[in-house]
């Protein structure tokens, strides 16, 4: 039996995952709404900054890959969301100063 890794330890390993076009992890950035094992395999639901973000599919393989590594597990299901739609205020605040966004 592999190791069972809760949502925390999932998203920190996603957290390696970098955003190509804003250098920014996808985690820091607010992408992943759910990170999930579930017995053998994992799920993660992310979404994209906008619907017509062309590196979709390589955030997806990232994703897959990035997991696959850090766990063992061989099967990852990573899902492309759009509900709720993504908006800055996701991001961490670092990321929202650094890009000039407001924080609160």
């Amino acid at each position: 039996m592999a190791s069972t890794y809760t949502e925390q330890e999932l998203l920190d390993m996603l957290g390696t995952v970098e955003d190509p076009e804003l250098g920014y992890s996808i985690v820091d950035l607010g992408l992943v709404y759910r990170a999930e094992q579930k017995g053998e395999w994992i799920e993660v639901d992310f979404t994209l900054t906008s619907p017509g973000c062309p590196i979709g599919e390589q955030l997806r393989t990232d994703v897959v890959l990035t997991l696959r590594e850090k766990t063992g597990l061989n099967t990852i299901k990573a899902n492309i969301v759009w509900d709720p739609m993504w908006t800055p205020d996701r991001a961490s605040d670092e990321v929202r100063l650094d890009l000039g966004y407001p924080i609160w």
